[in-house]
């Protein structure tokens, strides 16, 4: 059995543990919010029986549990006596947290009939045990949600980096642009192999395909150019966070010009550090 990764996020209610779970769930964990820590034990137990589930469980604990939650140290100590588990806690100023919540125009989980602020120091004294167990302090006093995406990822992403996947989708314009498309390639400058009985049968996954589109005029101009105008882009989107993107690489019909670009391409780009890439052939076959 696999050696399971155990996470428990708590902390400050607006302290940005929505963002924190979704974070981990964009890099394999298997995340489980509002819990009952009444539940961990048996939560932990199940997965570890499932031969399918993620050995990464992200577990976040908070004070929406009610009275559940004061049991929350308790069933953290249980789950260490047999699990390596890492307390994660989210905390920011006063001063922070009352703005977050005057931002959203929503009342304080615990302050009742009193103020923002008095839920904030409630909340603040029923966590100082947990926070007492913490392995990781961070403050989000400053951050947004992309800055604090980026925290998660140094401390939680293989070599501290959060990974882009690019999926490289080739398409046939006549059935329309893929509506989830972040960067467009048009490869109709190139002449269409339709147009030569011999190859017309075949489609850009073949090397006879292939081979035609890549030795035409420009061809390995455009793919070179193109290739050197996405690195800063795909480097850009890492630092803000978008972590997956979709280049649509189009022609006529999506079964040659743009299958044989989009397997160059994605080949061209595969090694690059901190980008996962794969291929969908959407309109392939569909003629």
């Amino acid at each position: 059995m696999n050696a399971r990764q155990i996470v428990i996020i708590t902390g400050m209610s607006g302290a940005g543990r929505t963002t924190v779970a979704n974070a981990l769930e964009d890099l394999g964990w298997f995340v489980v919010d509002n819990l009952p820590p009444t539940m961990l034990k048996a939560l932990v137990r199940t997965a570890a029986t499932n031969a399918s589930t993620e050995p990464k469980l992200a577990i976040v604990v908070d004070v929406r549990g009610g009275v559940l939650f004061d049991d929350a140290k308790r069933f953290v100590e249980m789950l260490r006596a047999e699990h390596s588990v890492r307390v994660l806690f989210l905390e920011a100023s006063d001063a922070e947290l009352v703005r977050r919540y005057e931002q959203v125009r929503r009342p304080h989980p615990l302050q009742g009939d009193g103020t923002i602020l008095d839920g904030i120091r409630m909340e603040r004294t029923r966590l100082e045990p947990l926070r007492g167990m913490a392995d990781d302090l961070l403050d989000t006093t400053g951050l947004n949600p992309h800055q604090l995406t980026t925290r998660v990822g140094e401390r939680f992403a293989p070599g501290g980096e959060l990974e882009v996947t690019l999926t490289v989708m080739s398409f046939g314009f006549k059935y329309g642009l893929p509506v989830d498309a972040d960067l467009v390639a048009d490869m109709r400058f190139l002449p269409n192999p339709f147009w030569m009985p011999e190859l017309r049968g075949h489609d850009g996954t073949e090397a006879v395909v292939a081979d035609y589109v890549l030795q035409q005029e420009g061809a390995q101009e455009f793919v070179d150019s193109y290739v050197e105008a996405l690195r800063p882009v795909l480097a850009g989107f890492a630092r803000e966070n978008k972590l997956h993107a979709v280049l649509g690489v189009g022609c006529t019909g999506g079964k040659h010009r743009s299958v044989a670009t989009a397997e160059y391409l994605a080949k061209r780009l595969s090694g690059t550090p901190g980008l996962r890439v794969a291929v969908k052939h959407r309109d392939l076959g569909r003629e």
